[in-house]
């Protein structure tokens, strides 16, 4: 197969992800540049807010930010690109006759900030003719000036060129010399500098680091083609998340698994294209009914598609369906205080404050602090993420703090924050999940999936299969998908490791809205037990 033929069919495995590069191309030496001052952000601030409420407005926050981004991606011996990017603005947003106005600029005089929180008013104005009720908002208390910055050691922007290359061609030529043909590996690098202040007397100024280093490996044998993605999960840390630390490395019965908050890329590639030559003589799975056994880096997907979009409360009211549909998971549900998400084990929560995670920072992006709470609670569906326009729907008066805009340019909304599963409180490993399984199937790593636009019936793939039999992983299998709704597969959750286990993957560019946005979540869970699941063999074809 030459190559122009193999990306037609494989698109490098890339063809899902939203990839926004916004704003203008810079330098690499200029991603460390020209920060500009505190004092100088609150008088920029201060003339919005003021000229807001001159025109009308009786609540105003401004969003100063400047985004930096660099992507730098490697195609086996070649690096095929490297983007710098640079987006600097203010976004005004304003509440006007009970109704909101939103205007941004990225020229940053003064005179032009005071026009555009005036258009901004104007805005809501005009919108206020077609509002039926009056934006509520839930009551938040100024906190004054306050800074928070990602708790980073490396600032990746101030690493070389030179050395991220050097990075990439030896995880690209550790693949090839062991079994893959082809390999793309990436890294995204993103730090967010925003500053938020509002009328309520808040005025916080944020340095947000996130990172992420992807790679996509492909071999090529008799029967066709496989693939195996890294295994790295998407951070919210400082470079050295690649540093590999040994000790940081999952092992099941001996094998290499998985990563915590230390990434070897290079061992990941070496062994992703050995599994590529073992899957490429694997056998294929025989359809049937299987207890599963889900790696957190494969479970974190299941949980943002079965779980985390269908509670974001927007999906839930219909206000909102756009790329990931609305929700099964009614109001009437939620009201009943009875209905089972999941068996008594499955404890889900929302925390925007877990440590490395990608949507940890301190505070939203409408100033409230952010926090921790709980979705489902002993199996039980106890709550969603909402925002301070939504919380007065669900007979709350405190923000979840899950605000976020992708830029300084759009408008602020509810967007999904961490959310994950429990780990046991007992502290089980891996292996102590697998060696009580007595006809199973062990999945690494996430693959295809489809999920309806309800959010319940679905169908997941992974990377890598293993064969589970009598509590011992025998051999590597292949073709492997499971099928099931989401009430039925939670509730199918028989048990799960403990606290040693917990890892936090993530998805870097989730889409929502239109137009659309993307935002970084992760979703953190331990190895985890679901028994009964249908399995399907996706290379046979049916009837």
């Amino acid at each position: 197969m030459d190559r122009r033929k193999f990306i037609k069919l494989t698109g490098v495995g890339m063809g899902g992800l939203m990839l926004p590069i916004p704003g203008s191309f810079i330098s690499a030496a200029e991603l460390t540049a020209n920060p500009m001052d505190v004092a100088a952000k609150k008088q920029l601030a201060d003339i919005a807010l003021n000229a807001a409420k001159a025109s009308g407005a009786t609540y105003v926050d401004a969003r100063i930010g400047r985004y930096l981004n660099q992507f730098i991606t490697a195609q086996e011996k070649r690096i095929s690109n490297v983007v710098n990017t640079e987006s600097a603005g203010i976004g005004i947003r304003v509440i006007a006759n009970g109704t909101w106005g939103f205007a941004a600029t990225s020229n940053m005089s003064t005179d032009s900030i005071a026009k555009t929180a005036a258009q901004a008013v104007a805005v809501a104005k005009a919108n206020s003719k077609f509002q039926t009720d009056p934006v509520k908002l839930a009551p938040v208390k100024g906190v004054g000036e306050v800074s928070w910055k990602t708790p980073i050691v490396k600032n990746a922007m101030e690493i070389s060129i030179q050395d991220k290359v050097d990075l990439l061609m030896e995880v690209n030529n550790a693949a090839l010399d062991n079994g893959a043909n082809y390999i793309t590996s990436i890294l995204f690098l993103v730090n967010e500098q925003k500053y938020f202040a509002s009328s309520d007397g808040s005025y916080i100024d944020q340095d947000v680091h996130r990172l992420w280093a992807p790679f996509f490996a492909t071999g090529i044998g008799p029967g066709g083609f496989k693939q195996r993605s890294g295994l790295g999960n998407p951070v919210g840390m400082g470079f050295e998340y690649l540093d590999g630390d040994p000790t940081e490395q999952i092992q099941i019965q001996g094998a290499n698994v998985g990563y915590r908050w230390s990434y070897d890329m290079v061992r990941d590639a070496k062994e992703a294209g050995q599994q590529l030559q073992a899957k490429l003589k694997a056998r294929s799975v025989e359809p049937g009914k299987y207890d599963l056994v889900l790696d957190p880096h494969h479970l974190m997907l299941t949980i943002h598609e079965s779980v985390g979009h269908p509670l974001e409360l927007d999906r839930v009211l219909g206000y909102e369906a756009n790329y990931a549909g609305t929700s099964f998971a009614t109001l009437d549900k939620w009201k009943s205080k009875t209905f089972n998400y999941g068996s008594d084990i499955v404890n889900l929560f929302a925390d925007k404050t877990q440590t490395n995670s990608l949507g940890y920072v301190g505070y939203d992006d409408e100033g409230v602090k952010t926090k921790e709470w709980d979705l489902v609670k002993d199996g039980i569906l106890v709550n969603y993420q909402a925002i301070r326009d939504q919380v007065h729907i669900i007979d709350q008066d405190e923000s979840h703090g899950c605000c976020y805009s992708q830029s300084w340019s759009d408008v602020q909304f509810q967007r999904m924050p961490n959310v994950s599963l429990r780990p046991n409180t007992e502290d089980l490993s891996a292996d102590d999940i697998i060696k009580d399984v007595e006809n199973g199937i062990y999945i690494v790593g996430r693959g295809s999936f489809s999920i309806d636009q309800q959010r319940y019936n679905f169908q997941f793939g992974g990377q890598l299969f293993y064969e589970i039999k009598d509590g011992k992983i025998t051999e590597q299998i292949e073709d492997v998908a499971y099928q099931s709704n989401t009430q039925e597969f939670w509730n199918s959750c028989v048990k799960m490791a403990g606290q040693s286990d917990y890892r936090v993957g993530g998805s870097f560019f989730d889409g929502k809205g239109q137009p659309p946005q993307v935002s970084a979540v992760s979703h953190g869970c331990p190895t985890t037990r679901f028994n009964n699941i249908n399995v399907i063999n996706t290379a046979r074809k049916a009837g």
